[in-house]
């Protein structure tokens, strides 16, 4: 399975480029959300898809997503947020940040239809909430996974967000040795606890791993399910399929 670039222009003189991994037997779409400025530095190399970074727990595991039947996108940093400090310090819950997911979320509606999923990790769970609440394109359900539970000057915590008004079908990921001090895993619970506009919540937390490469905020630990993806991954599929059953997509108007 390979990916394929996209660049999109959501807002005058902005582009947006994504990766666009399209099983054949996709039953939803899922956008991912990476953490920290969220600046992968995607880019169109022959006929396939180069990234500066890509170790952080959702982009390296874009082919697992895709494998259990998920047509991916991973969104980079807008280029007018290409910068250093990328989407942190306020950009994740702008205007104009809906705006290009929204765009990215009609692109994906007009390729065949499918449900579109919003899945984030880390700072990328203040991008995917901000747009589940203000978002006008329509999505199928909300995954959040190690929560921003404390705000600090590179961003908000998803607790001072609006979380009622979401209402479509929504799953809080944490790890319970995550020790990242914005991603509590208490907050995860208080998060899910707020979701009283969605049909259906599931909060679960994970255990284990594999031995920590990296500093408690960043991906190879337990804040990015270091060693456990294939565990953590099959709960998301396992989710977004048992809702697609009981619930219909939320569809543009």
């Amino acid at each position: 399975m390979k990916g394929r670039f996209v660049s999109l222009s959501p807002r005058p003189g902005v582009t947006q480029n994504l990766e666009l991994i399209e099983p054949g037997d996709a039953f939803a779409c899922a956008i991912l959300f990476a953490g920290g400025p969220g600046v992968l530095g995607i880019s169109q190399v022959d006929d396939g898809v180069r990234y500066r970074r890509d170790i952080n727990f959702l982009v390296r595991s874009r082919m697992g997503f895709a494998s259990r039947g998920l047509m991916v996108a991973v969104v980079d940093a807008p280029s007018d947020r290409s910068a250093d400090i990328g989407m942190l310090s306020g950009f994740r819950s702008s205007a104009e940040h809906v705006t290009d997911v929204d765009a990215v979320i009609e692109h994906l509606h007009n390729l065949g239809g499918l449900p579109v999923w919003l899945v984030g990790t880390s700072r990328g769970t203040e991008s995917a909430a901000h747009a589940a609440i203000c978002g006008k394109a329509g999505i199928g359900g909300l995954v959040l996974t190690s929560c921003v539970a404390v705000t600090d000057t590179m961003g908000m915590s998803l607790t001072e967000m609006a979380l009622a008004d979401i209402t479509v079908p929504t799953q809080v990921l944490a790890h319970r040795d995550d020790a990242c001090p914005v991603t509590p895993p208490r907050g995860a619970k208080e998060i899910a606890d707020r979701l009283t506009g969605a049909p259906k919540v599931d909060l679960a937390y994970f255990s284990g791993g594999a031995e920590p490469e990296s500093g408690p905020c960043d991906p190879l630990c337990p804040h990015g399910f270091f060693g456990i993806e294939p565990a953590v991954i099959d709960r998301i599929a396992t989710f977004m399929r048992s809702c697609m059953t009981e619930r219909p997509a939320a569809r543009p108007p």
